[in-house]
């Protein structure tokens, strides 16, 4: 029997094993630090920084354009989203953006960002080929969380002081409902099918599950980290595996974070990072999160499968937000 069929599978496997390997060498990741007012350049699959950008101030909202080209950051104290280049760190331009930007989310073309305004109590959309401010929509006081269902017709904002949820028709740019949740809600995250938004409540220590069709709450997951106080437990970021399966949630000064099935909304395991994470991302394997640590100055390397942090690496200045580049 020839060897052949079996050598060139062997082949086959090993170059598509070096180009998984490749791929994951080159994933980079950028990570705001509020308090340093810089950026964090990591190089995820060798664990270490790169480089350490100079910004503005207060960076907190971070995002990579779909090309890879550029980060955009939110500045919040000079209220404006910063366009950088993303291999240089050199700044483009300052974009526009109204009062105090706190989290911004972009589009999937890469066309528009929305940023929510905390001092305006609105959120803006920016047309990134314009570079200005394409709208502006008022919602409750104080807002923070902001996202964008994926057939890019309803964007959703949080407002903390106000407690509520305020659903926005993109085509109109007009709130078309409010809806009340518990107190303090920091993020809101669609479902990779787009049938669920997930909202973090920070100080009522849950997230709320919301119909977005409906925009009624369906669901309610509480988080009790092993030997933590509930008062400690305060979600912030939620991100979803590419599968839409698992979902990993930030639970601030409980220094954790939790695994979460989403079809049961059962928390399968705990995972104590650094002080207070804040917000985190998911690499493109899906297995692993890099968690920012407010608290304690470092990022986290977590490996979902075996609920485990694989390594820590400081980030002086207070890590906020990541952003892997595409």
């Amino acid at each position: 029997m020839s060897r052949k069929p079996a050598l060139y599978a062997a082949l086959v496997a090993g170059l598509l094993t070096l180009l998984g390997n490749s791929a994951q060498a080159a994933e980079t990741a950028y990570v705001s630090n509020e308090r340093g007012n810089t950026i964090s350049v990591l190089d995820v699959a060798a664990g270490k920084i790169t480089a350490t950008w100079a910004v503005g101030h207060r960076p907190r909202g971070i995002a990579v354009t779909p090309d890879g080209k550029y980060v955009l950051v939110a500045v919040g104290q000079d209220s404006a989203v910063e366009m950088r280049d993303a291999t240089t760190g050199a700044l483009i331009t300052s974009l526009p953006s109204g009062q105090d930007p706190e989290q911004i989310f972009l589009t999937r073309d890469g066309a528009t960002l929305f940023a929510s305004n905390e001092d305006d109590a609105a959120a803006s959309a920016i047309n990134l080929h314009t570079r200005q401010v394409a709208w502006q929509v008022s919602v409750g006081k104080d807002p923070e969380g902001i996202a964008q269902s994926g057939d890019g017709r309803q964007l959703v904002v949080t407002s903390e002081d106000d407690n509520t949820l305020s659903f926005v028709d993109t085509a109109s740019h007009q709130v078309t409902a409010t809806l009340a949740t518990e107190a303090r809600p920091r993020h809101a995250e669609y479902t990779p099918d787009g049938r669920m938004l997930w909202v973090s409540a920070e100080m009522g220590g849950v997230v709320q599950i919301v119909d977005p069709a409906t925009h009624t709450i369906t669901g309610r997951i509480a988080f009790a980290p092993p030997g933590v106080l509930a008062y400690k437990v305060m979600p912030c970021g939620i991100r979803f595996t590419p599968d839409g399966k698992t979902a990993v949630v930030a639970l601030g000064r409980a220094n954790a974070i939790a695994v979460v099935d989403v079809a049961s909304l059962r928390v399968t395991g705990y995972v104590a990072v650094g002080g207070r994470p804040w917000h985190l991302a998911l690499a493109q394997d899906g297995k692993t999160v890099l968690v920012a640590d407010g608290g304690s100055d470092d990022i986290a390397i977590v490996d979902l499968a075996s609920l485990t942090v694989r390594a820590k690496i400081a980030s002086a200045g207070g890590p906020w937000g990541v952003a892997i580049a595409p």
